[in-house]
């Protein structure tokens, strides 16, 4: 696998100083790369908006203004009235900025809120992925100001990052600015994906600036946005001699009746991302409930963990989900731990999580990382931090960790669902609409993922998989939606076919 098919790769702002550093190391000056990055959301701004309106670009003291210098000077030659203001001393600039600075001809004023005063458009080259610390004084008020114009009416364009934003983990750095737009070079970084630097970014656009691809062999990133790209070459496809045991067989482990509409929503869902054959084990008074929900469901009694295990013994079986709505009570735990132990490729989600976290964690970890089968873990916040409640940083830092403490492919859910590896792997999704918020979501995508993994994809590409269409699916029910509705979606979304690659 490729980790940048389709230009997905996402950079820190570490590897984007060393994409930078490379780029110039072979002979292409930096004034250059900054020339291209300043004309890229000049062009933005002017593919926009006519000649004559006014523009206010407020820079900072390093190269995020330098890009700011470029952006005024183009915009004025183009004909937009344009004001400038420099967040701190000019003659302290250094090295690019510097010499982007020199090149501009017109009025450099302090960067106060008043440059911003009548501006139609703003950009923000005050800081960009690279802040490490909290915006305050000056600055702070600046973006303040910044953040009143924009909801005042103005148009907010940011070069590369909202400033305040952490490139690495979205987070917002004492304030930052919410952007309308923002103009970022090369390859996206986390922070443009993760909350809330998501929501500050606003719509991304990428700029080609002269930087090229191959220098991500050196870099090697492990981060990518989720989508087709990371995992279209592995997209499991029906050929003719399909039948519905090598197309994948699942077991879902259901709960007593009132609760057993989780391993319902799973099961179907497990169908429809094409499972072959689905089972669903039950207790004796969920059995009737069960199998009157769909025909092609497969419905066993299953009172005990015992009973469990005896179902859970077939040869055929390629993927099990256990946890929704399974309960927490009697031998439930000893059933997850026999899963654990003894289960081909695995989905752990809600009930199966929390009786792990209510038991011997490591112990649970040993046996996955034990496994010659893969496991996937599906967690919200709430039973994350219950099972991992020592990961800390960003929600990409703490899958990462939560992944190789466990040896499970961690799928952590929200908004901005990452999905991380053992292996140091981690993918952001970025297309779950907010509607995707209801109860028996996560039951859905359970299921969609065993019947990626049934199917014989990897672990990391089955759960990438699942999480997008998972997002697809919501955004075919639209809003209104409900778990059931969302396994209707799943044909018609399967039916269309993946988007064809941007290049097709």
């Amino acid at each position: 696998m490729r980790f940048d098919d389709e230009g997905a790769a996402l950079l820190s702002p570490a590897e984007m100083a060393r994409a930078d550093r490379l780029t110039i190391e072979a002979g292409t000056p930096g004034t250059v790369l900054m020339e291209h990055a300043g004309y890229a959301v000049a062009d933005d701004i002017s593919a926009r908006h006519a000649q004559g309106t006014r523009v206010a670009v407020v820079c900072g003291p390093g190269n995020n203004g330098g890009d700011g210098f470029v952006v005024a000077r183009v915009l004025a030659q183009r004909g937009f009235i344009v004001r400038l203001g420099l967040l701190g001393d000019r003659a302290a600039l250094k090295g690019d900025a510097a010499w982007a600075a020199g090149l501009f001809r017109g009025e450099v004023e302090p960067a106060h809120p008043d440059v911003l005063a009548k501006a139609t458009v703003i950009v923000d080259a005050l800081f960009g992925a690279g802040l490490a610390r909290p915006l305050d004084g000056a600055a702070a008020d600046l973006v303040a100001a910044i953040n009143r114009a924009r909801r005042a009416g103005a148009v907010v364009v940011a070069v590369d990052l909202p400033s305040g934003i952490d490139g690495a983990t979205g987070a917002v750095l004492g304030v930052a600015v919410e952007a309308t737009r923002s103009v970022t070079f090369f390859r996206r970084k986390p922070g443009h994906l993760l909350l809330p630097g998501r929501l500050h970014a606003g719509l991304v656009k990428v700029a080609d600036i002269g930087i090229e691809p191959s220098v991500l062999g050196a870099i090697a990133p492990a981060t990518i946005a989720n989508g087709p790209g990371l995992w279209r070459a592995a997209w499991p496809e029906s050929v003719a001699d399909l039948h519905k045991y090598s197309r994948g067989a699942v077991l879902v482990a259901s709960g007593p009746v009132q609760a057993s509409g989780a391993a319902r929503l799973a099961a179907v869902a497990a169908l429809r991302a094409g499972a072959g054959i689905v089972t669903v084990a039950a207790p004796t008074d969920a059995v009737a409930t069960v199998a009157a929900y769909r025909a092609a469901l497969v419905v066993k009694p299953a009172d005990t963990a015992a009973d469990l295990r005896a179902i859970a013994a077939d040869g055929r079986l390629r993927a099990v989900v256990i946890g929704p709505g399974f309960g927490l009570d009697g031998d439930r735990g000893e059933a997850v731990d026999h899963m654990i132990g003894h289960a081909p490729a695995l989905v752990l989600d809600a009930d199966a999580l929390t009786l792990i976290a209510r038991s011997d964690r490591e112990a649970a970890f040993a046996a996955l990382k034990a496994r010659p089968a893969p496991a996937v873990m599906t967690p919200h916040e709430g039973e994350f931090a219950r099972l991992f409640p020592d990961a800390s940083g960003s929600r990409l830092e703490r899958a990462r960790a939560a992944a190789a403490a466990s040896g499970a492919v961690v799928v952590l859910k929200g908004p901005d669902t990452v999905i991380a590896a053992p292996d140091g792997r981690g993918a952001i999704n970025e297309n779950a609409p907010p509607h995707l918020a209801t109860a028996g979501s996560g039951d859905v995508l359970a299921g969609i993922v065993a019947g990626f993994l049934a199917r014989g994809v990897a672990p990391f590409q089955a759960a990438a998989m699942g999480v997008w269409l998972h997002g697809e699916t919501g955004r075919h029910a639209g809003p209104g939606a409900i778990a059931d509705d969302l396994v209707e979606a799943l044909r018609p979304v399967l039916a269309a076919g993946l988007p064809p690659p941007p290049d097709a």
